[in-house]
């Protein structure tokens, strides 16, 4: 078995691993590198490999930088099976849709440009079209049942506990009569999060490559999450402002929502209007209700008690664009929630345009935020900031939540880790995070008794 680390190595984006197994070539994810545009359009566009030469695809879950270049590869002749949880399949089903309208879009706009400059037009890297066509090739498969990828090469999905339907992978293969296993952390989630579960273990494997994102970084814990949202919330109406909230469609969105429906339930907040202004959000929110096997037992114990348990009723679902604009009329006390997240697209920057001077909001910033983002920007509490080619003095209080992250901290990367037998498990390479935290991680394994780990460069190879 060899494998090539062809993206998220060194960053955080673009998750891509191709195993070379006997004769064939597995792609472990596809998905889309997100940075600086010149760079981001030639990697997404020009795939380090001949798509026709892959046999399999099996991806570990429907977050963009994992999933979405999928398309682009469908579109450029692959043809083979995409394996992946149901949960991942009906998530890819919007995503990668929402991800095609959006390369449509800035193509549009690019081209207007190119036209007054007589230009060639440029294509779209894929279209909302080329995402469906791709949903042809998926082939859904539940979690802990091992099932034939190829021929003498099995795999098998372990929840994450990262977002709905994320999974570990553990391939195993027989290569001239002797077996090798090797295991694919994805993105790990965190314990006692809300909604889903726990991570779980995939058992023992000689070779791990596993995520690094937090590396030597600890987040504030999740019993403290329902105790900072309230404070933070009080203090914002009794000045009576606005909340914002610049929030990743799948996962932060639900959990925010699930923690302020057991707040109001209980007494603790008045109760505001809350609008959800993403129609991303808005669908996968759907999702979610659907797929409740991924769900963990307090939620359970929740929704037996609850006819509405996420609050679903209460919100206010705003799809159309002329909508989220008579939202910037709302003088009472509301919390906004729009993606995108790190507050580089979409309707979260028209609000905070529209509400960023005013010291009365609040901008409460949930995930993670990359370095060169408005986001980024913001959590570093930037006095004055660009927004939609405006600048903007910053007199809104800005707010962090990272216990609302969906990404194990270092503590849990490391007691995650710290479960494969340190007899067996002979390599480990870290993967999707800076230098920085995949050192910290690194440093952390060696600690408690790991020997040989490896921070990959971009398309090294190895043996295994």
């Amino acid at each position: 078995m060899k494998i090539q680390f062809l993206g998220a190595a060194r960053t955080v984006t673009g998750s891509m691993h191709l195993l070379h197994i006997n004769s064939y070539r597995i792609l472990l994810d596809c998905g889309l590198f997100q940075g600086r545009r010149a760079e981001a359009n030639e990697r997404n566009k020009n795939l380090p490999f001949d798509q026709k030469s892959i046999d399999a695809v099996i991806l570990s879950h429907a977050h963009i930088d994992h999933s979405g270049n999928l398309p682009n590869l469908v579109k450029q002749g692959y043809n083979g099976p995409i394996y992946s949880t149901p949960a991942t399949r009906d998530l890819c089903e919007i995503m990668l849709a929402d991800s095609g309208h959006l390369h449509e879009k800035d193509a549009e706009y690019l081209n207007k440009k190119r036209r007054k400059n007589h230009e060639p037009p440029i294509e779209p890297l894929y279209t909302a079209d080329d995402a469906v066509k791709t949903l042809e090739y998926f082939r859904e498969i539940p979690y802990e049942k091992e099932f034939d990828v190829l021929k003498n090469v099995t795999a098998k999905f372990t929840d994450a506990g990262h977002i709905l339907g994320s999974a570990s992978i553990r391939i195993a293969s027989k290569e001239r009569g002797t077996m090798q296993t090797l295991g694919f952390s994805g993105d790990i989630g965190r314990w006692n999060m809300p909604i889903i579960k726990d991570p779980m273990f995939m058992g023992d494997v000689e070779s791990l490559i596993t995520e690094s994102t937090y590396g030597g970084k600890l987040h504030d814990p999740p019993e403290d999450m329902e105790k900072l949202l309230a404070s933070d919330l009080e203090r914002t109406i009794n000045r009576g402002g606005k909340v914002l909230v610049p929030a990743f469609s799948v996962g932060r969105t639900q959990d925010l929502v699930f923690t302020l429906h057991k707040l109001f339930d209980k007494g603790v907040l008045p109760r505001i209007p809350i609008y959800i202004d993403s129609p991303l959000a808005i669908n996968a929110t759907e999702i979610f209700k659907k797929h409740r096997e991924c769900f963990d037992e307090e939620t359970y114990q929740h929704i037996a008690q609850h006819h509405d348990p996420f609050g679903f009723m209460r919100l206010q679902y705003v799809r159309s664009a002329e909508a989220s604009k008579q939202l910037n009329d709302k003088k009472e006390p509301c919390m906004i929630i729009s993606a995108s997240g790190m507050c580089e697209a979409g309707r979260i920057l028209h609000h905070l345009a529209n509400n960023i001077q005013d010291p009365r909001n609040t901008i409460m910033i949930v995930g993670y935020c990359a370095e060169h983002t408005l986001g980024k920007r913001l959590i570093d509490r930037e006095e004055e900031v660009n927004i939609l080619g405006g600048t903007y003095k910053r007199k809104a209080e800005v707010v962090v939540h990272n216990s609302f992250s969906a990404h194990a901290d270092n503590y849990d990367l490391l007691k995650y880790i710290n479960r494969f037998d340190k007899r067996h498990l002979q390599k480990i390479f870290v993967v999707h995070g800076e230098i920085e935290r995949s050192t910290s991680l690194q440093n952390g394994l060696k600690e408690i008794g790991f020997t040989d780990i490896e921070i990959p460069v971009r398309e090294q190879k190895a043996d295994l």
